[in-house]
């Protein structure tokens, strides 16, 4: 345990009220599995720390003044029994040992100085760059705010994927889940989504938060050389726990990510929360209430499961005027089994969202990237969450790929197709490879517009499927040196005016004439 937070917990006891009731000691009857059931704890409450004695008779202060100092929090309250899951080393528990409530909830030391920094879900730095100065505590678990304390989400959060935010888009105080079968690139939008928040504004950039809940350290170190490599660290907080800890903390992780969120929240500014992901998070949490004795239900998992992550997602929020318009904005991962959304925990995250990204692991293994089902997929804010520029230019596109996918099943059947028929499996064709992204490569929302404006105005008419990227890039490079007053008024203005389409207009024609090379068949 590190002296930051012995140190903020010794501060805690400091400021209790000096006349409250004496202090109650426990005493550990049984342990086994980093469970330890406790006699004596009549008036603990649910999410309390309490500090295991070592037996050496020392006081409360001095117990926590200790560095090695056991912890325990308490999560079942029984009738004559509490339950606690040991948060460290539960081989140091032992039958017999005395135990003392501290009288204070399960809480997490937050300051400014935390973005850029790796955390356990406890607050620990464990990034080796040293301890910090916490501002002030956010309890782990609190009640999420009311519905008359919030307001509408109608600002979009860009993720810089052409394929979400066209189709999909996902705003400022909403839960968008991504979900589909292991290695289909969930967590690269979410990466790719972070690191495109380096092109908004420096006072509209969100505060941004990913929770490791349970992977590799290999994988959370290469996610952190990415975000590093891309700039994106210096607004992003990461709190990390592997597969080899204890459950507790897996379980512990995805609230203190949104107690941090809540602190930047509570300030007047947005954040962003990876969750990466509750497949792992709802395993943890299985694995420590059958240790704690609490009945199975559907599937093995408890029946409050459903409620885990309701209150969790639920903090997620646009905050009114009034309460400083701040936001959480929540991008749970889940993991499907054989695309099988239908199932327990999928089905459970999905009820509790505002709509879910599904990637297909077919359109994956057939070099579709990133592998978006726009059949599947959804976002239950849509357009509200999108800018005037996106709106004007992303009614076509999705049409057209529905159209597409259904010509696309149809002429595996039919051997002779008619010219319109043709023509539309041609247009749907390009359109699917203009939205091909490369891996950590998002694209800024102004020229996604200018990209998709010049699709639906018939740029890569006439062209081979082939040269759709090819001339997408050049198209935007040529707009960007030889138009760049448009694309400006795009990233300012947020919109397409009669000025901006008639520059746009212009400039596709004198694209076509000076890049002529481009639309003739390579033999």
């Amino acid at each position: 345990m590190s002296t930051a937070i012995i140190d903020r917990i010794k501060k805690e006891i400091e400021n209790l009220d000096t006349n409250a009731q004496p202090e109650e000691v426990g005493v550990v009857t049984t342990v086994g599995d980093g469970i330890a059931e406790i006699d004596g704890l009549k008036k603990a409450q649910m999410m309390e720390m309490i500090v295991f004695d070592d037996g050496e008779g020392k006081s409360l202060e001095e117990t926590l003044a200790t560095e090695d100092a056991l912890y325990g929090l308490v999560l079942n309250l029984e009738e004559d029994a509490v339950k606690v899951v040991v948060l460290g080393e539960a081989s140091r528990v032992r039958e017999g040992m005395q135990v003392r409530r501290t009288n204070k909830l399960l809480s997490i030391p937050v300051g400014e100085k935390i973005v850029g920094r790796v955390i356990s879900p406890l607050g620990e730095m464990i990034d080796g760059k040293g301890s910090i100065e916490a501002d002030r505590d956010m309890p782990i678990e609190r009640v999420a705010y009311g519905v008359m304390e919030r307001s509408a989400v109608n600002e979009p959060i860009h993720t810089g994927i052409k394929a979400i935010d066209s189709m999909i888009p996902v705003g400022r105080g909403q839960r968008e889940l991504i979900i589909g079968d292991r290695q289909t690139g969930k967590t690269t939008v979410a990466i790719d989504t972070i690191i495109n928040q380096k092109y908004e504004p420096a006072d509209k950039r969100p505060i941004c938060i990913y929770v490791a809940v349970g992977q590799k350290r290999s994988k959370t170190a290469t996610i952190m050389a990415k975000l590093e490599e891309a700039g994106a660290m210096e607004y992003t907080t990461i709190i990390a726990t592997s597969a080899s800890e204890a459950s507790p903390l897996l379980f512990l992780a995805p609230f203190a990510g949104m107690a941090v969120g809540e602190y930047f929240m509570e300030q007047g500014r947005d954040v962003l929360v990876v969750l990466d992901d509750l497949s792992k998070h709802a395993n943890a949490y299985r694995q420590m209430s059958l240790l704690l004795r609490r009945p199975p239900g559907r599937e093995a998992y408890p029946g409050d499961i459903f409620y885990l992550h309701s209150r969790l997602l639920e903090r997620s929020a646009k905050l009114s005027k009034e309460l400083g318009g701040g936001s959480i904005t929540a991008l749970p991962i889940i993991e499907t089994q054989e695309g099988d959304v239908s199932a327990y925990i999928p089905t459970n995250v999905i009820s509790i969202t505002d709509g879910q990204i599904f990637l297909d692991g077919d359109l994956f293994n057939k070099g579709i990237r990133p592998a978006l089902d726009v059949g599947i997929s959804v976002s239950r804010v849509g357009s509200a969450a999108q800018t005037k520029a996106m709106k004007k230019v992303s009614g076509k596109i999705r049409l057209e790929l529905a159209q597409f996918r259904e010509l696309e099943a149809f002429m595996q059947f039919a051997s002779d197709l008619d010219d319109d028929t043709k023509a539309r499996i041609d247009s749907g064709r390009k359109y699917v490879e203009l939205l091909k992204q490369k891996q950590n490569e998002p694209v800024p929302f102004y020229k996604q517009a200018v990209s998709i404006y010049a699709a639906n105005a018939g740029i890569f008419d006439a062209a081979p499927v082939e040269n759709t990227q090819k001339i997408e890039a050049s198209f935007l490079e040529f707009v960007e040196r030889d138009r760049k007053s448009v694309m400006d008024a795009i990233e300012t203005g947020r919109e397409l005016t009669e000025e901006v389409v008639a520059g746009l207009d212009k400039a596709i024609v004198d694209y076509k004439e000076a890049h002529a090379a481009n639309y003739e068949v390579v033999a």
